[in-house]
């Protein structure tokens, strides 16, 4: 409950912010100024969400796949969706090597969930269901459409502190021009903030993610072993050019894999028996302890739109019945 409120009230931050800017440029520049930003910021944003899905399947080499083609990965999706209350996404195989999962789709009827080549070779059925789980809850939440609104802020904040500081300069001292720069960077101020609060969106949805996947049937290790595993594996990309062509769509993957190096010191400290799984006696001994981060780590993870791995199993153990 508390993840839903959490999103709630960011939402109405947001707009929040947006409300009182929009209606301050309307009082000092006029309400069709405002409107200017408000119209081109939609329109932006509208094209990227018709068009998102084409480019997320060219960018991950999907190839679309039969229940013929992939019978335990159609059976495992078709289970799950009918838990979930929504009707069968399509279902993609990528053919990345990196191992991972994401999901996309405008709406949850036009909804699709992808792995890629990798994470079927690394995964037990167990550890793949419970993945397929947090992907098919992004899908039930409507995560890209939330994301693709609120995302809409920063990015009118940023136009509006472009707009404003180029016409102070050109306006002049004699025209407010001071005035002007200066709410130019209070804008500007306010695109680093609004960014920073839908990063904290994008982390609140894989938590929210994670406890519906738990909801649909899994067990909490299950897919705190699939993270464990993953972290580990994508690790091994470290410095090369698949996990350097990730960069601009990670937040769509269950988790980061470009933090994955970072993520192994702290994760080895979970798996006692250095069996490479988390079972659930070693996720209980995690809930009775506390997660500490240093101040890089607290620092990381507020620019990184998943959560720090750490918290996010401990979160995991708290779900457990």
């Amino acid at each position: 409950m508390w993840l839903k409120t959490r999103m709630f009230l960011l939402v109405a931050l947001l707009f929040g912010i947006l409300y009182g800017v929009i209606t301050g440029i309307g009082t000092w520049m006029g309400a069709g100024s405002a409107l200017i930003y408000l119209i081109l910021a939609f329109v932006f944003l509208g094209i990227q969400y018709l068009i998102g899905p084409a480019i997320v399947g060219w960018t991950m080499k999907i190839k679309w796949v039969s229940g013929k083609e992939a019978p335990k990965l159609h059976r495992m999706i078709a289970e799950l969706a009918q838990r979930a209350h929504l009707p069968k996404p399509k279902v993609g195989i990528s053919q990345l090597a990196m191992p991972n999962a994401f999901a996309f789709g405008r709406t949850s009827r036009g909804g699709r969930v992808c792995v890629t080549q990798g994470i079927l070779n690394l995964l037990s059925e167990d550890e793949l269901k419970a993945v397929l789980g947090h992907e098919m809850s992004h899908i039930k939440h409507r995560d890209m459409a939330i994301i693709t609104l609120l995302s809409a802020i920063p990015l009118i904040m940023y136009w509006i502190a472009l707009g404003t500081m180029f016409r102070g300069m050109l306006g002049g001292r004699n025209q407010g021009g001071a005035v002007i720069i200066l709410i130019g960077m209070g804008a500007f101020i306010l695109y680093f903030i609004t960014n920073l609060l839908v990063l904290y969106g994008s982390r609140i949805r894989e938590y929210y993610a994670d406890k519906g996947s738990v909801e649909l049937g899994n067990e909490p290790h299950h897919l705190a072993t699939a993270l464990y595993k993953l972290v580990y594996s994508n690790a091994r990309f470290k410095g090369r050019p698949e996990l350097k062509q990730m960069e601009g769509v990670k937040a769509f993957f269950v988790n980061d894999p470009t933090r994955a190096w970072s993520e192994i010191k702290e994760l080895s400290q979970i798996d006692r028996n250095m069996n490479g799984t988390i079972d659930s006696y070693e996720l209980m001994e995690l809930r009775s302890k506390t997660v500490k981060l240093s101040s890089a780590d607290k620092m990381m993870e507020i620019l990184s739109t998943h959560p720090n791995m750490l918290k996010r199993i401990k979160h995991l153990s708290s779900l457990i019945a």
